[in-house]
């Protein structure tokens, strides 16, 4: 019950947001399992991507955190090929850095900033973040390369 409550608040808040870069609306009309759309941020090699994210929303929120991952593919150290993502804000303590009082909003804000920032130092993709630090022209060059191909509301019409 609690949970509902709170995602009903928060949904209508992001509902009446004015950013353009985040959107969250619930799958199927179902609260447990919402779709988010995050805009790549400017200068950064997902510019001009729209990414499509699955956010499930545990029975225990916001106790425990929400489990979040990519649709679109996306070519990072931090986002694994099965869209699976290496933040500590959605992790529980001792390991991650979860609380209560972060909601959806904030998690997926934290989440558009990772692809602004990308953390090599904490990969879930070893190979990708070598190549972040040794060779950041062929990165950012696969990074675009992606986001062309998996991101752009072009190909999506398709």
């Amino acid at each position: 019950m609690i949970k509902h409550v709170r995602l009903g608040r928060e949904l209508a808040k992001l509902a009446t947001s004015d950013s353009k870069d985040i959107c969250v609306f619930p799958k199927d009309d179902k609260l447990d399992v919402l779709e988010a759309q995050i805009v790549g941020p400017e200068k950064s090699p997902y510019q001009g991507g729209i990414f499509k994210l699955e956010v499930i929303v545990p029975d225990a929120y916001p106790i425990m955190p929400p489990s979040i991952k990519f649709l679109t593919k996306v070519y990072h150290p931090n986002i694994d090929d099965s869209g699976r993502i290496c933040l500590d804000l959605i992790k529980m303590p001792p390991k991650g850095n979860w609380r209560p009082t972060i909601g959806i909003e904030a998690l997926l804000i934290a989440v558009r900033m990772l692809l602004e920032s990308p953390n090599p130092e904490d990969p879930l993709m070893a190979d990708i973040a070598e190549e972040y630090q040794r060779n950041n022209s062929s990165f950012l060059r696969k990074a675009k390369d992606y986001t062309k191909k998996y991101a752009c509301a072009v190909k999506q019409q398709r």
